[in-house]
């Protein structure tokens, strides 16, 4: 094979890698029904708010939430106080506030 072969060969098999990190990535986002389910249950939530990469939630039960498992779905950080929960979220706040209204 000449050096022109090996290019072409390098530049589709560079192209398979980006489109699989591509669909990789999409999969890679917060799984909202999870987050629900940690949250106690869309019955346990009162209300929501975003403020840029922060989702707060106010629950009726706060023991009901399980900050591990929320941890482990991607959060960034809890904070709480009172019944509220303060989830670092990053760009997906907005999305899981929408998706949450959206429930009830």
């Amino acid at each position: 094979m000449n050096l022109m072969e090996y290019i072409i060969i390098g530049i589709v098999l560079l192209i398979i890698l980006l489109a699989i990190l591509k669909a990789t990535k999409k999969d890679a986002g917060l799984d909202f029904n999870k987050l629900v389910e940690l949250l106690g249950g869309k019955d346990n939530i009162i209300s929501t708010e975003t403020n840029m990469s922060r989702f707060k939630v106010t629950l009726k039960d706060v023991s009901k939430a399980n900050k591990e498992g929320i941890q482990k779905l991607g959060a960034k950080g809890i904070v709480e106080i009172d019944n509220q929960l303060k989830i670092i979220l990053g760009s997906e706040s907005k999305q899981i506030k929408k998706y949450i209204d959206e429930l009830k």
